[in-house]
């Protein structure tokens, strides 16, 4: 079987090349993309569009030859799928009919998860048969706290104050929904694995500014129970924390949640992933405004961090994902910088 560089890495068996792939890759920055999104009616259609989401998935690969792929879909079809009203407005972006009593969240039920997420599945199927062997398929999901955020919002917040409000008012309530999107979120993992996919990310972008009462409550036991879940029914397959702005929080959560690797935000210092790579695999952490600038600033950040990790595991990406305004080719002289970069 041809070894893929990505897993490999991820096993802690890192080769003289650093494999990578960029958060949101597939996405607004690429011509081919928008021609492709302009074919459907709404965002959640086009998520639920085998046929659009496995070909925007591949086309990055296509056009930079990335280590891996990872599937295109959204954080919020599990609320979706849970039967909760959710839209993307145009220049808004994400709405939902927020959560706020016991009633909301009655009205909840995963009776329809798997049916519902069906066409993800089969986009998941379609991407790793037209994948190159050599290039790894990541699936992924939001995590519940991030989740949870846009379910009892009803939309992004700066500081998620009635999420917070709710964790803390009712912690019945709260606790109930949480358990509930922890359910749906590793039965979603799991059937991505089952339909091909040969990673996992899960995604906690809301991870910061938690006091550790609620950061381990909210933000680490969930993650450590999917990740536990996950393993149970596929002990080998590597998962990927991306606990965002987590801070000093970080070490905790890598070291209690059994996660395979870690992603570092923009913000995680060299001094602190340096110590993060001596225990387990690390991903980034380039600012994604520096592939927006280009040039001998760009080159010189990525040379710095790709020498600063070359002690260990590491997969190249960003700090968070590609804005829309990035130029295709400051990604390309990117790309190819990585790609002749040796340990």
């Amino acid at each position: 079987m041809t070894k893929k560089l990505f897993l490999e890495t991820l096993t802690g068996n890192p080769s003289e090349r650093v494999p990578f792939w960029f958060m949101r890759q597939a996405g607004r920055y690429l011509s081919e993309y928008k021609a492709v999104r302009a074919q459907t009616n709404s965002f959640l259609e086009f998520c639920y569009s085998p046929d659009h989401a496995s070909e925007v998935t591949l086309q990055p690969i296509r056009r930079f030859g990335m280590d891996a792929a990872i599937l295109f879909a959204d954080i919020l079809v599990i609320p979706d799928a849970l039967g909760q009203k959710t839209w993307f407005t145009p220049g808004v972006g994400p709405e939902l009919e927020p959560i706020s009593d016991r009633a909301g969240y009655a009205a909840l039920s995963r009776a329809n998860l798997h049916s519902h997420l069906a066409p993800i599945y089969e986009t998941v199927r379609r991407v790793r048969a037209d994948l190159p062997a050599e290039v790894a398929l990541i699936g992924f999901a939001g995590a519940p706290w991030t989740v949870m955020t846009y379910m009892i919002e009803g939309a992004g917040s700066r500081d998620h104050g009635a999420a917070r409000t709710l964790g803390y008012g009712d912690p019945a309530l709260f606790g109930d929904m949480l358990a509930l999107v922890v359910d749906a979120t590793a039965d979603y993992l799991i059937a991505q694995i089952d339909a091909g996919a040969d990673a996992v990310q899960i995604f906690d972008s809301w991870a910061a500014a938690l006091p550790e009462p609620a950061f381990t409550a909210w933000v680490l036991e969930p993650a450590k129970e999917i990740v536990a879940r996950i393993r149970a029914k596929h002990a080998e397959v590597p998962i990927i924390g991306f606990p965002r702005l987590a801070g000093s929080q970080i070490e905790t959560y890598a070291a209690g949640t059994g996660i395979t690797a870690i992603g570092l935000d923009t913000g995680v210092s060299t001094k602190q992933a340096q110590a993060l790579q001596a225990k387990l695999p690390v991903q980034g952490n380039l600012d994604p405004y520096m592939v927006v600038a280009g040039g001998d600033a760009l080159h010189r950040e990525a040379e710095r961090i790709l020498t600063s990790l070359s002690g260990g595991a590491h997969v190249f990406n960003l700090g968070h994902g590609f804005v829309p305004h990035t130029p295709v080719a400051h990604v390309a002289a990117l790309s190819e910088q990585i790609k002749a970069f040796r340990r």
